[in-house]
């Protein structure tokens, strides 16, 4: 499978073999004994190579039988196979060498086949285009099916078991790369989520991807594999690039791949705003240490230095950095507006930019940037995601926005926004209760039963009406709470400080 055709550093020597297996049926059920028959048909150098994908092919098999070991135990993790559960890993790859062979057989013989295919085609396009012959290849003459994994050697229910909130997980990762073909890459984007069974949305473009799905631990497993493997990415993507959390499919009403302009959308083409011109990447403890520089100035309004969140004001709402600006911006379109519109507060600072997972920093802050003004331009890297791994009890106070059915991560117990009705401390997100309305509203249990579910007086009304009157039309005109809020604030101050709620409490009287 694609996921196994790639060495690891230092096996450069490995990918100079040339293999001679081209009359060799791989797929002959006879080839029981790879090491009597498969691998009797290679050459001493290619020799090599069946090692390397046996080992491969090996290493996967036991790898997507781990479970998280109880937390009594010293261990990380357990292996459960066979309806048996080893504790050690000289205990099951014992029993995958003694019990599983004709897999290990079957899947080294896919790598094999695959790594056949990538050598005779990489080598013959060398010689005639010098440019990125074998991504060029992979878009325009291989079949999408050629890069989706061999998932025979698995039981159909450990693809799809354990997709619920607690037994799946959700990826979030992004990729900034130039794509030729991003038409292909969509249709293989939406061939490999639909053989995995995963759920989410996937952005494409001649910039890049930029991906959230979720699915069982197995199939998100097999995906980051084939994503790493894959010549499109394998250069740009590391395992760290993908961050993880519990979930599953059923964290998202549908799977959506699709070719768009932008992989995140700013609102300004790539071609005027590139990807390649970003702030200086800061990782999670390199950016602890300047936000506990900053905070510990006794006036951090006077500060040569700005806390600045790229996300929207309901992001930030039920979770920011201490001391950060966050501006009251629904769209991360309205980004560079909000810049240009407060470009004052930037001059000659030094500027900490964060967001979600860094996606939307490596163009904001090369926006940033264009404006010439700032003094230093940094950005957080793997955004809140990767620093609440490492800081769960950092400078990060609240809750993790997630665009899907989850709302909210949770790294920590702190609180620091409040019911729109009667301003006790809450942060639990849900939908305005009037359906024509996508608003997100923060009520409390007591304000709910009491009937206060809608974002505004202007929806709880109409909500009211609507269901003293089902026949009456649906309306259409924009909701109260988003008409007041200006589209592109002016920040009164450099750093004006941030209440615990973005906005008027509503009167519940």
């Amino acid at each position: 499978m694609p996921s196994s055709t790639s060495p690891d550093q230092g096996d450069d020597d490995l990918e100079a073999c040339v293999l001679r297996f081209s009359d060799l049926d791989l797929k002959d059920t006879s080839l029981m004994n790879p090491s009597s028959s498969l691998k009797a048909e290679l050459d001493v150098s290619a020799k090599k190579k069946y090692s390397f994908a046996k080992k491969k092919a090996f290493s996967l098999f036991v790898k997507t039988k781990e479970v998280p070991a109880p937390p009594c135990e010293c261990k990380e993790k357990w292996w459960k196979c066979c309806q048996q559960l080893f504790t050690d890993p000289t205990s099951i790859h014992r029993h995958v060498a003694t019990q599983h062979a004709n897999e290990i057989c079957h899947e080294t013989a896919s790598v094999l086949k695959q790594l056949a295919v990538t050598s005779s085609t990489s080598k013959s396009l060398e010689s005639t285009d010098k440019r990125n012959p074998f991504k060029e290849d992979l878009t325009r003459n291989q079949e999408v099916s050629t890069w989706l994994p061999d998932i025979s050697c698995f039981n159909p229910d450990e693809l799809i078991s354990g997709q619920g909130n607690n037994e799946g997980e959700v990826l979030l990762y992004y990729c900034y790369c130039d794509l030729k073909d991003p038409d292909w890459v969509c249709a293989w984007q939406t061939a490999l989520c639909q053989h995995l069974h995963l759920t989410g949305k996937v952005r494409i473009a001649t910039e890049g991807i930029n991906g959230t799905v979720g699915g069982s631990r197995l199939a998100t497993r097999l995906y980051v594999s084939v994503m790493l493997s894959c010549p499109l990415f394998k250069d740009y993507l590391c395992k760290d690039d993908f961050k993880t959390s519990k979930g599953g499919a059923c964290c998202f009403p549908e799977l959506r791949v699709g070719v768009f302009e932008e992989i995140v959308p700013m609102g300004i083409s790539p071609n005027k705003i590139s990807y390649k011109k970003p702030g200086i990447h800061l990782s999670p403890g390199e950016f602890h240490k300047e936000v506990e520089k900053f905070l510990s100035q006794a006036n951090q309004e006077e500060s040569d230095t700005i806390l600045l969140d790229c996300r929207n004001f309901y992001e930030s709402k039920i979770g920011r950095f201490q001391g950060c600006l966050a501006p009251d911006i629904r769209k991360f379109s309205y980004f560079p507006s909000y810049v240009d519109e407060n470009l004052e507060l930037f001059k000659e600072k030094r500027v900490l930019m964060y967001c979600t997972g860094g996606i939307r920093c490596e163009r904001g802050s090369a926006y940033l940037k264009t404006k010439g003004v700032c003094k230093e331009v940094f950005q957080l890297k793997g955004g809140i995601h990767k620093y609440l791994e490492e800081f769960p009890d950092g400078f990060y106070k609240g809750k993790l926005f997630v665009f899907d059915e989850r709302y909210a991560l949770s790294f920590n117990n702190d609180i620091v926004s409040e019911c729109s009705y009667c301003g006790v401390p809450w942060d639990h997100y849900n939908l305005c209760s009037t359906p024509q309305c996508r608003q997100l509203v923060l009520t409390c249990p007591a304000c709910q039963e009491r009937g206060f579910t809608a974002c505004c007086v202007t929806c709880q009304d109409k909500g009211n009406r609507q269901a003293a009157s089902p026949a009456q039309s649906s309306f259409k005109e924009e909701c109260e709470c988003t008409a007041r809020r200006p589209r592109v604030p002016r920040e009164l101050s450099q750093q004006a400080p941030l209440p615990s709620s973005l906005g008027p409490r509503l009167d519940v009287d």
